[in-house]
């Protein structure tokens, strides 16, 4: 079996049964195939089947305009040496306002903290996880999203709105 890239992406065709037409995206050791979510789950198990034995991260990309969340898993294997060379974006893409998307942790456990931050920076909510609950933020604040697009970050701008006095009131070194 090939494991030129061309080798890779023709048996990932093969193992996910995509069609020749079916988008497959290929840079220097990275290959990105897309799938429907009802079809995600089917397309890991298979991915995991064939040697792709971890996920080395999940990301999302939130593109506003289309009203979408693109889910990605970075899949790649540390038992087969002939596909650890290439790592697979399997990526999906979902409604924006309602961005669900099942849990692939069932199948790669590597991906269970990664679709906590998902969770918690896009809300993007992974049907069949164990433990959807923020990881890095308060609650208040996984809950504006922050990583959307259209989240506002506040900044400090403490000379604009003090005055010399209301400033200096406030630091203890002055």
């Amino acid at each position: 079996m090939s494991t030129s890239a061309q080798g890779i992406v023709e048996r990932l065709r093969s193992i996910l049964g995509l069609t020749p037409e079916a988008p497959v995206e290929q840079l220097k050791g990275y290959v990105e195939v897309s799938v429907d979510p009802a079809s995600l789950r089917d397309a890991a198990a298979k991915l995991k089947a064939a040697g792709f034995d971890h996920v080395k991260s999940v990301t999302a990309v939130d593109y506003p305009d289309k009203k979408q969340i693109k889910v990605i898993y970075h899949a790649s294997s540390m038992l087969d040496e002939s596909l650890s060379g290439y790592v697979v974006g399997l990526a999906t893409s979902v409604d924006r306002d309602n961005p669900t998307v099942p849990s692939l942790s069932g199948i790669w456990v590597s991906a269970e903290f990664q679709e906590r931050e998902m969770y918690e920076f896009f809300g993007v909510n992974f049907e069949g996880h164990p433990d959807l609950r923020p990881l890095l933020l308060t609650p208040d604040l996984a809950a504006q999203r922050p990583l959307r697009k259209d989240f506002k970050v506040v900044e400090e701008d403490d000379y604009l709105k003090s005055t010399y006095e209301e400033y200096t009131s406030t630091k203890r070194w002055v």
